[in-house]
């Protein structure tokens, strides 16, 4: 192939490039611009007497033993705003539920119940919400929706309900401040984040298109009449993303849904390891259940513009282009727009810093270097995307 020939080619690709990336850029810049605007992150707040017994909790839990004790100990320091705390177990065969036990010596709101037998079409968390939905007291106005996997701030409860009542939401989810604790996952971690913050407006921004609604199970608070009015879990009891199949079908009921920054009043220590992290998480990032096939397709085509080709296009051109200076127009314009989508990557480190704690992290450091992930998060979207969970927190799904 001719000089000449060679850039012909090259001009042809690099437009066809700026084509698909360039739609997606506005899109992404569209949504990055709402972020002065968000409500600011919830603060631990002090109940008031109007806020007795207003809050039933429900934690669903299978083999927690290992990591439920931060959760107990901070529900046991949320204050009278919480009526009951139901721990709904799956048949733990760790002592999951003795721990518990143990706990409610101390504190009597406290309780366990074993969930009914999966039934045929229910994925286990919905079920076991359903059911602690189902025996929780329906003097309570609050269901609050908790992940065996959280440590509470004190104050989380009272904050949260304010907020939501101050806002007038019938349903509000928290974003966690992530625990770090092992190089992997400092550099996967945040990169996988990344697929949910470019796809979705960032937390604190009221969505207004209900199937553009975000979600988070693991902090998850909504009026008991309004979970009762949707028939509880069912609408998403076969869904592997729960928590976003039931918001967004509220949402499309007429109500008010929020998802707001709890990095203050929340942290969580979700996988141990990238390797967990890319398998567990991964797989549920793509929220499939609650997303259609045109709008998974297009949530696709925005992170492979925006997230998984601007480090691979830039080092193409840096490994490929010797003679970058003397090349046509389009190519350089495909380099200018990618160069520039790994400055806006670069700088959003800075803005998700303070959902990470990385305290005591080993290689800690490689957060700063987690957009070099970015190509490997956007292919585990892929791969997730078109496959049906088996298994999941040891269960078999046929």
């Amino acid at each position: 192939m001719t000089n000449d020939n060679a850039l012909i080619v090259e001009s042809a690709i690099s437009f066809l490039l700026l084509l698909i990336q360039a739609p997606a850029t506005v899109i992404l810049f569209s949504r990055l611009l709402k972020g002065p605007r968000r409500h600011p992150p919830i603060e631990p707040q002090q109940p008031i007497p109007e806020l007795l017994g207003r809050v039933s909790i429900v934690v669903p839990t299978l083999n927690e033993a290992l990591r439920i004790n931060p959760l107990l100990v901070g529900l046991s320091q949320q204050s009278y705003e919480v009526r009951e705390i139901m721990v709904v177990d799956s048949k733990s065969s760790d002592g999951t539920p003795n721990l518990v036990k143990a706990t409610q010596q101390k504190d009597p709101r406290f309780r366990v119940i074993t969930d009914d037998p999966l039934p045929s079409g229910w994925v286990g968390r919905p079920w076991a919400l359903h059911n602690g939905f189902l025996y929780s007291s329906e003097a309570s106005q609050w269901f609050l929706g908790l992940d065996a996997d959280i440590q509470p701030h004190p104050g989380l409860v009272a904050g949260l309900v304010k907020t939501a009542e101050a806002q007038g939401y019938d349903l509000v989810s928290l974003s966690p401040q992530f625990i770090l604790k092992y190089p992997g996952e400092c550099w996967l971690q945040p990169a996988l984040l990344m697929t949910l913050l470019y796809r979705f407006d960032p937390a604190g921004i009221n969505t207004e298109q209900p199937e553009r609604v975000m979600a988070n199970g693991q902090c998850f608070l909504c009026r008991r009449s309004v979970l009762a009015a949707v028939g509880g879990y069912s609408s998403a009891k076969s869904s592997f993303c729960d928590d976003v199949t039931l918001a967004r079908n509220i949402a499309i009921q007429g109500y008010k849904v929020g998802f707001l920054d709890g990095a203050k009043v929340l942290k969580v220590r979700m996988y141990e390891g990238a390797m967990e992290t890319w398998k567990e998480w991964g797989r549920s990032l793509d929220l499939k259940d609650a997303t259609s096939r045109s709008q998974l397709w297009g949530d696709l085509w925005l992170l492979t513009s925006v997230q998984g080709l601007p480090l691979l296009i830039v080092l193409t051109f840096l490994l490929m282009s010797p003679t970058l200076l003397y090349s046509p127009i389009p190519p350089l314009l495909l380099l200018g727009l990618n160069l520039f989508l790994l400055v806006i990557r670069f700088a959003m480190l800075i803005a998700i810093a303070p959902s990470y704690d990385r305290t005591n992290a080993k290689g800690s450091w490689l957060f700063w270097l987690s957009p070099l992930a970015d190509p490997l998060a956007v292919l585990r979207i892929f791969l997730s995307a078109f496959r049906t969970p088996r298994e999941w927190r040891g269960r078999k799904y046929i």
